[in-house]
């Protein structure tokens, strides 16, 4: 099995990237329809049709892309299980299970409005609707400059001030 997933990593990778960029879509505009719900009269049209884009982003875009994304993410670790020694995957990883539990957080907030039991303001929904962008800076910063891995040459203290070429001899 890993050798077929080994042959097939690009067509993971491609997979995975298309189902995080599906996920991180509907995370940036769910919250943005708690946003207006939540300004939105209980029992209103307004209200139910809100429920209803909820309902229908969360079940039919978000759910599955986030599962998507995980078994495809999964795959490629079991293709490249070295992965797993590279620094930044750990906080990569923490990341991405920062923003499935976010996403668990999105259900239940939904799951309230369902019922008309929505107990947080607007406000509260526009702090959360920035969760999901530093967690996605935070994630692909790890997943593509790597930069536990070693210092970038313009924070390395040594490399800037040319510490490194100074000959220090007795005298």
């Amino acid at each position: 099995m890993q050798e077929f997933l080994s042959i097939n990593y690009e067509w993971l990778r491609a997979f995975h990237i298309i189902s995080v960029i599906a996920w991180m879509a509907g995370m940036l505009y769910l919250p943005r329809l708690f946003v207006y719900h939540a300004g939105a009269e209980k029992g209103s049209e307004l209200s139910e049709t809100f429920k209803l884009m909820e309902r229908r982003l969360l079940r039919l875009i978000i759910n599955p892309a986030m599962i998507s994304a995980w078994i495809f993410g999964i795959l490629m670790l079991w293709a490249n299980p070295v992965l797993l020694k590279v620094p930044s995957i750990h906080v990569k990883l923490t990341g991405v299970v920062l923003m499935t539990l976010l996403h668990h957080a999105y259900v239940r907030w939904m799951k309230a409005f369902q019922k008309d039991e929505n107990t947080h303001d607007a406000k509260f929904y526009r702090i959360a609707n920035e969760i999901p962008t530093v967690l996605m800076i935070i994630i692909v910063i790890m997943a593509v400059a790597e930069p536990l891995n070693e210092i970038p040459p313009i924070l390395d203290i040594f490399t800037v001030f040319n510490f490194t070429n100074t000959v220090t001899e007795p005298f």
